[in-house]
């Protein structure tokens, strides 16, 4: 028996009850979750930006202990602390073979095929096949990352996505170069993590627009050198500190992404600039606007976000170094932690800006 939060339907609140997990099979490993994060993309479930088969128990964000294991489990063994991934790569198929594992063919970053949970008559999976909401989860082992045990849960938790996604994205897709400006629109629990990896990547100037005072003065111990209230505030900045060369690197990091912010993201950039695209924008959603005739005549390019195109079984480990040299700031991350049974009003200090992450911590 396990209390877990489900989505019954959609517009609904995440509502927590008491729910049966089944033992692991073959090739899966029972965890014990000691602290999930609380990101906006579970919340597109809710608001139904992003379809999915409902229910669902939410949390894709976990960190926890391995209970027990199925036949044939061999990454990891019972008393292991871990981290959990929703997308491991195969390492065998054509994007594996690229060095695009955050894209492996044979990962399905879907929800429910393996319907470890039982409420009300129904059988039903979890978020990305893990299901982080729960005190209990069932999960593939390739879903598992160990991690020495002196790693604060709370901490590990976010590296199975707001870190690895945000850092990524400045690292990895907007391939940030020593000495290169670089804009960060939205600075949440991924977007501030954009920043981190901005500044180990050795960039330059470093903005982060919000309109989140709070977020703003936090965006600082992150690595921005300057902030903006607004896209137009930052206009005016980089056209002056840059001497109108503007900066190399976009990152859009909003909550829900909008077609319409495509324009003021690409003039962010110069010549050659690069715009990454992190916000998930509504399934429904097919218009975008701006201008092809300058994009393509100043050779700017635009890039989507899976994952922040990582390789989780190099990057994690990588970041954790990071973390131990104090490179990585990992613990400033969380602004508030609540209970399981309060997860919608962490939701709530989200949707006012009142978080860069919060975590639900279990008892």
């Amino acid at each position: 028996m396990s209390k877990s939060a489900i989505l019954w339907n959609v517009g609904e609140k995440w509502n927590v009850e008491s729910v049966d997990v089944v033992e692991p099979r073959a090739g899966e490993v029972l965890v014990k979750i000691k602290a999930s994060g609380l990101c906006h993309s579970d919340d597109h479930y809710v608001t139904g930006d992003q379809p999915a088969a409902l229910p669902l128990v939410g949390g894709h964000e976990g960190a926890g202990i391995v209970e027990a294991v199925g036949p044939g489990v061999t990454r990891v063994k019972p008393g292991d602390h871990v981290v959990m991934v929703f997308n491991p790569p195969c390492g065998d198929c054509h994007f594996c073979n690229a060095g695009k594992h955050n894209l492996c063919f044979m990962t399905t970053i879907g929800n429910g095929s393996i319907a470890p949970f039982n409420a009300r008559g129904q059988q039903f999976g979890g978020v990305a096949e893990l299901g982080t909401f729960s005190e209990y989860t069932v999960v593939n082992q390739e879903r598992t990352i160990k991690i020495d045990d002196d790693i604060p849960f709370s901490s590990a938790a976010l590296l199975g996505c707001a870190v690895i996604t945000g850092w990524g994205a400045a690292v990895y897709l907007g391939e940030v170069k020593p000495g290169e400006t670089v804009v960060v629109i939205g600075t949440g629990g991924v977007g501030i993590n954009s920043l981190q990896g901005a500044r180990n990547a050795g960039a330059g100037m470093i903005v982060a627009i919000d309109p989140v005072e709070f977020k703003r003065e936090q965006a600082k111990k992150f690595g921005a050198t300057h902030t903006a209230g607004s896209v137009a505030e930052a206009m005016e900045l980089l056209a002056t500190e840059t001497k109108g060369q503007m900066a190399d690197v976009s990152i859009i990091s909003v909550g829900v992404g909008d077609g319409d912010m495509l324009q003021d993201a690409s003039r962010l950039v110069g010549p050659g600039g690069r715009t990454i695209i992190t916000s998930v924008t509504p399934a429904a959603s097919s218009s975008v606007n701006f201008s092809l005739f300058e994009f393509t005549l100043q050779e700017k390019t635009l890039r989507g976000n899976v994952y922040g195109g990582v390789n989780v079984y190099r990057d994690i480990p990588l970041l954790l170094n990071l973390y131990r040299l104090g490179k990585l700031n990992l613990e400033d991350l969380i602004t508030n932690t609540y209970s399981l049974d309060d997860i919608n009003t962490g939701y709530a200090d989200m949707h006012a800006g009142r978080n860069l992450r919060g975590v639900v911590l279990m008892d």
